[in-house]
C-alpha cells in the first residue's frame, strides 16, 4: 500500500476526481476497494493524489500540456526523455508506463530495451542520442548542462522545442520522485539497498582488526 491514505469514491466531492475515477476505473467502481487500471497498474497514484483535489487538477493539467496540439516537440523524442527520466530517478512506474508510450508510437523493442544503456547502444540516431544526453543532464545532473549539449540540440531544435523538452522531462522527474517517495503504483516495493547478513560464525572484531604483515 502507499504510505498515504487513498480516497474512496464515497468521499470524493471534486468533479475532476470523479471524472477521472469514471474514466480509469469505470462508472461507480471504487478504485480503493477494487484497484486496477487497463494498463495493469494498481491505480493508487490517482487515489492518493485525490487527497488534494486542486493538486490533482494541477497534475492532470500537466498531463494535458505535453499532449496539447500547440506542442512542437516530436512525440518520440519527448517520450524518450520521459522514459529516461523514469530510469534515472529509479521509478519503475514512470519508466514502465513510458516504455508503453514509446511502443504505442511505433518505437522498436530494440530501442525501448536500450534506453537504460543508451550510451553504449548503436540503435539510436544522432538526434535521439543528443536528446537522451540532455535528459541525463536534467535528471542525473539536476540541470547541469554543458553548452555543447545545447549546441547539438540547436542543430535540429529551436528554442521552443528545447523549452518544451526541458519542462516535460523535469516534470516527469518530479513525478518519478513523488511516486517513489509515497510508494505508489509499481514503486511500492522493498528497499533494494539493505544489509546482507554475514555467514553464521562471522566475527566482526576479527574483520576490523589490523592484519599482520
Amino acid at each position: 500500500m502507499p504510505v498515504l491514505r487513498q480516497v474512496p469514491r464515497s468521499e470524493v466531492t471534486a468533479e475532476v476526481v470523479n471524472r477521472y475515477y469514471d474514466r480509469l476505473f469505470g462508472p461507480g467502481r471504487d478504485p480503493v476497494a477494487e484497484p486496477g487500471t487497463a494498463t495493469g497498474t494498481p491505480g493508487d497514484w490517482w487515489t492518493v493524489f485525490a487527497i488534494c483535489p486542486d493538486i490533482f487538477q494541477h497534475a492532470v493539467d500537466g498531463f494535458a500540456v505535453y499532449r496539447h496540439p500547440d506542442r512542437k516537440l516530436d512525440p518520440v523524442l519527448r517520450e524518450l526523455g520521459q522514459t529516461r527520466a523514469g530510469w534515472v530517478k529509479g521509478s519503475q512506474f514512470v519508466f514502465s508506463q513510458h516504455c508503453k508510450s514509446l511502443r504505442s508510437l511505433g518505437v522498436s523493442e530494440e530501442k525501448i530495451a536500450a534506453v537504460p544503456h543508451w550510451q553504449v547502444s548503436d540503435v539510436f540516431d544522432e538526434k535521439e542520442r543528443a536528446v537522451l544526453a540532455y535528459a541525463d543532464c536534467l535528471t542525473a545532473g539536476d540541470g547541469r548542462t554543458p553548452l555543447e549539449v545545447f549546441e547539438k540540440l540547436r542543430t535540429f531544435w529551436g528554442d521552443e522545442e528545447i523549452f518544451e523538452f526541458t519542462y516535460i522531462t523535469t516534470l516527469y522527474a518530479m513525478h518519478a520522485v513523488i511516486t517513489r517517495a509515497l510508494r505508489m503504483e509499481f514503486d511500492n516495493r522493498p528497499e533494494p539497498i539493505v544489509e546482507v547478513a554475514a555467514p553464521e560464525g562471522f566475527n566482526a572484531q576479527e574483520f576490523l582488526a589490523p592484519r599482520q604483515s
